[in-house]
Order: structure tokens, then sequence, then C-alpha cells
């Protein structure tokens, strides 16, 4: 059964039980990944590294492995 069908078949039980009906999927996405960021810095400061410029850090250095990362 695809989110589609899942979602249409819990609004027709809800619309059955006079209930609210459930939210559309992917509707909350962006909440979704804005916490995971969250805890991905806070994870990041709990182990002492930098919450933040991580990744473009890292590139830069693959990218001109003579230069040394300032930091």
């Amino acid at each position: 059964m695809s989110i589609t069908q899942q979602y249409l078949l819990d609004a027709y039980r809800a619309q059955q039980l006079g209930r609210p009906g459930p939210p559309a999927p992917g509707a909350h996405d962006w909440q979704v990944v804005r916490e995971w960021r969250d805890h991905r810095q806070f994870r990041a400061v709990i182990a002492e590294r930098p919450a933040h410029g991580r990744l473009r850090r890292a590139l830069g250095r693959w990218l001109r492995p003579g230069r040394r990362a300032t930091g």
C-alpha cells in the first residue's frame, strides 16, 4: 500500500468516526529536517567539534590537499 493510499484510508476512517483527518503526507518534512540539523549540531558541540562549516572545510581540504586548514 502506498503512502497516498494509506492517507486516503485514514482520512476516510476519520471522517466516518467524526474525528479530524490526519495531516497530509510530507506536511512536516521541513520540521524534521530542521530538528535533525539541530540535533547534529548539538552532537558536534558535545563532542567538542565545530558545529558550523565542517563540510566546507572538509571539501576544501580534499580539493586543495597541499594547503593547510586554519581555524
